[in-house]
Formats: C-alpha cells, sequence, structure tokens
C-alpha cells in the first residue's frame, strides 16, 4: 500500500455500527435483565461514568421506572482521579460525583459506561466506590464491550458484544451529548502506529478503557 492509500484509509470516516433505534432497544432489553436479576431492582442504585455513561444510566433509570412503577436513584462517578495513566498525560477536567440521598451502602450498585475496552475505568470506578460506602454488591452495565481485556473484569449487562482491532476506534454518540444516537467504528488517527495494548493508546476515545 503506497503512503497515498495510507493516508487515504487514514481519514476515511468512521462508519456506524448501530443507530439510534438500535441503542433504544439494546437499553430497554438491558432494563429488563435488571429486573429480572436484580428481583425487582428494590435496592438498585445506578451510577453513570460520566461522560456519556450519565446519559446512559439516567436513560436506564427511567426505563427502570417505566417497569416497575418505582422511581430508581440515579447518580454519577467521577474516576478521574483514580486513573493510572494520568502522570502519562495533560490535566484532566473533573467531573461531578453525585451520589443518591439514600448512598450506597448496603445496595446493589449498577456501574453504567459507554464502551468496556481495557477494563481500567472500571477499576478505577470500584476505587472511587470503596472511598465513598460500602454497597452490598456492584455490578457492570454497558453499552459497547469491544473486547480486548487488560483486567480480569467483565460486564453483567452488555448492549452489544462488538468485536474490534486495536487499530480501530470505537465512539459513541449520544443525543444529550452529540446531538444523535449512534455507535461509529472507525481507524484511529495513526493505523501505521504499533499498539502494544490498549492502555498505551493514549488517543482512545473517551470511555473507551
Amino acid at each position: 500500500m503506497d503512503a497515498r492509500s495510507s493516508a487515504s484509509r487514514t481519514q476515511a470516516p468512521a462508519r456506524p455500527v448501530l443507530e439510534g433505534p438500535d441503542i433504544a432497544r439494546m437499553l430497554t432489553r438491558i432494563a429488563h435483565e435488571i429486573v429480572e436479576r436484580a428481583k425487582g431492582a428494590d435496592d438498585v442504585v445506578l451510577l453513570g461514568i460520566p461522560t456519556r455513561g450519565v446519559f446512559l444510566a439516567r436513560r436506564l433509570a427511567a426505563k427502570l421506572e417505566e417497569i416497575t412503577g418505582r422511581a430508581i436513584p440515579v447518580g454519577s462517578l467521577d474516576i478521574t482521579m483514580y486513573r493510572d495513566d494520568l502522570r502519562l498525560g495533560p490535566a484532566r477536567t473533573l467531573a461531578r460525583t453525585e451520589i443518591p440521598t439514600d448512598g450506597i451502602e448496603g445496595r446493589l450498585v449498577l456501574l453504567v459506561d459507554d464502551v468496556l475496552f481495557s477494563g481500567r475505568t472500571i477499576r478505577a470506578a470500584l476505587d472511587a466506590l470503596g472511598d465513598i460506602g460500602r454497597p452490598r454488591a456492584v455490578q457492570l452495565a454497558v453499552l459497547v464491550d469491544r473486547g480486548h481485556r487488560e483486567l480480569p473484569i467483565r460486564a453483567d449487562y452488555v448492549g452489544k458484544n462488538l468485536p474490534t482491532s486495536l487499530r480501530e476506534a470505537v465512539k459513541v454518540q449520544l443525543t444529550e451529548e452529540d446531538g444523535r444516537d449512534a455507535v461509529l467504528l472507525g481507524l484511529r488517527p495513526d493505523p501505521s502506529r504499533h499498539v502494544e495494548s490498549p492502555a498505551a493508546e493514549s488517543t482512545a476515545p473517551a470511555g473507551e478503557r
């Protein structure tokens, strides 16, 4: 492949692999699975990981309320200061941690994120959660699991298992942040660069860790 072909491939736009209706169906399915596995979701607390995990958590809470007839506590969990790559890049903007009024003690906490990749974001979330309280149990719901785990972490609820290569990037778009609902799959900015591991790829889209 010559340089011109390589550049053209690099600049190829990301293609949508999921659209708005697909995402809506996945969230509905996940909500029903939560109710079934959590025996009615009586003590469930949803905590979204900023940014798009928060929007997904709110959508799940609304669907759970439709199913159960009860308001489901929902909040957000900022993991910025718990990331293991803080020293590897520029300073990051802190997001907000908002814990529901009744807290998380003795509750089933359901962490919600957009993309599950290396597992390092979830490890950071567990560390952050441990400094807040002691839930009865912690589960994980993600819209997309793209594989390439570096830690022994798996999601309890998955919208879509999406096989990818390390040269590809997965980008979740949500109306609240991006003006549309979609999951895009494309090439990373420099596909000629050799990638040793997901965590080493500093150009990963938000949520891809």
